[in-house]
């Protein structure tokens, strides 16, 4: 069979698989990424003529990967803010090509891509301005804000699937799924009028046996706003102030994963990785548990010191993600993290001893800008601030302890666009 033939086989599957879960046409339009067992599609409503990226993850049987997958559908509900992306709605149904189970998630779709994008489109061009660099920073470290200063919702009582799942908000980040087709949701009487207030403004057009059945794509023809630019200064200060907090840490921060709405705001997306900010590492088992967790989960680049080597009787906390804003923030101005140098991408050297010893350095500003990655801006020098730069350093700071916290870097962010 060829590669046409079969794309267009898959996507007359998926399109019958989503006709049968939903009840609505949706029409797969191309294939925008893949890695592992997830597959995300372009996607459209042939009604409304609305796109979205549609989240395909193919679950094994006997594997986690169907709590990994509705971890991630959690954190969607559980972190809401404008500059973080919303999941319109999930299922999880039968693998009918498999003994296994798959997740469907529908997401917005962002067509202009991702700051990583961004970053490679000015490699060969002019440097990105300061300014443009942190109004992009700034409504990322408000998405972090959100996670930091998470002050959980009373929970909602439900059935659990598997009857013995795990807690939704596990230090390990394992939850509990929710149920598929045959599984049955008992929710408090107002929460469930909200979602039938939800489901009918949204005109959905649904039998009341098919909205009881399953977790349903009802947003298809919804109008939440993708372009989200509201700032978040509020609920910030009460963040600040409140002594219910509990922080929950991202843990994969990288330009890659902040998405650009048409208006030009961050959308902070993959919260796979998201776990408890604060995990106590009283034994080497542990420590190793969350090693290996780090690896599968955080991009090396970008991923903290202490999550390299973790420490048997220190805490980690959501200073992890202060690391990788730094790195973050560094990637916008220079075109790739202070870790991925020549010495590390093109000469053999240990990305994780660079990371752990702390061994970074600014560009020259008289060399010519040279991307590890392969290619040489002689154009125009990247000269920045030198407070943009300190701002930079404050967060590459290997004792976890002495990093700001994400409401000082909002704070700092902030002065900077004002001078």
């Amino acid at each position: 069979m060829s590669p046409v033939n079969a794309l267009t086989e898959v996507f007359q599957s998926l399109q019958d698989s989503l006709s049968s879960i939903t009840g609505c046409f949706c029409q797969p339009v191309k294939l925008l990424g893949e890695g592992g067992f997830s597959y995300v599609y372009l996607a459209q409503d042939p009604s409304s003529g609305r796109l979205f990226a549609l989240k395909k993850i193919r679950c094994p049987l006997g594997s986690d990967s169907v709590n990994e997958a509705i971890k991630e559908v959690e954190a969607y509900k559980r972190f809401r803010h404008p500059n973080i992306i919303r999941c319109l709605d999930s299922c999880v149904v039968q693998d009918k090509d498999g003994d296994g189970k798959v997740v469907y998630l529908f997401l917005p779709y962002y067509s202009k891509g991702n700051l990583q994008d961004l970053v490679n489109l000015h490699t060969d061009l002019a440097p990105l301005p300061e300014k443009d660099i942190l109004k992009y920073f700034l409504g990322t470290a408000q998405a972090v804000s959100a996670m930091h200063g998470h002050i959980p919702k009373k929970p909602i009582v439900s059935d659990s699937y598997p009857p013995n799942g795990l807690d939704p908000d596990s230090p390990g980040g394992i939850t509990t799924p929710i149920p598929d087709r045959k599984g049955k949701r008992r929710q408090n009487i107002e929460e469930e009028r909200l979602e039938e207030e939800e489901e009918e403004e949204e005109g959905l057009g649904r039998t009341e046996d098919e909205r009881q059945e399953v977790p349903l794509m009802r947003n298809m023809a919804s109008n939440h706003s993708t372009e989200q630019n509201h700032p978040h200064e509020s609920a910030t200060k009460a963040q600040r102030g409140s002594s219910s907090i509990e922080p929950w840490a991202h843990r994969d921060l990288k330009p890659a994963n902040v998405l650009i709405s048409d208006d030009d705001q961050p959308i902070l997306m993959d919260f796979g990785s998201a776990v408890k900010a604060r995990i106590p590492v009283p034994n080497r088992s542990i420590a190793l548990q969350q090693q290996d967790l780090a690896a599968e989960h955080s991009s090396m680049p970008y991923r903290a010191p202490e999550l390299f080597d973790v420490k048997t009787g220190e805490d980690l906390t959501e200073a992890v993600d202060i690391w990788s804003l730094g790195c973050v923030l560094y990637c916008l101005a220079y075109g790739h993290s202070p870790f991925e140098t020549t010495d590390t991408v093109e000469q053999g050297g240990s990305v994780a001893l660079a990371v752990m010893n702390g061994s970074w350095k600014f560009p020259s500003t008289k060399s010519s800008n040279a991307n590890p990655n392969g290619s040489n801006n002689t154009k125009s020098p990247r000269v920045y601030s030198d407070q943009f730069q300190e701002l930079i350093k404050s967060m590459l700071v290997l004792d976890p302890k002495a990093r700001p916290t994400i409401f000082d870097i909002i704070d700092s962010t902030q002065a900077l666009l004002e001078q």
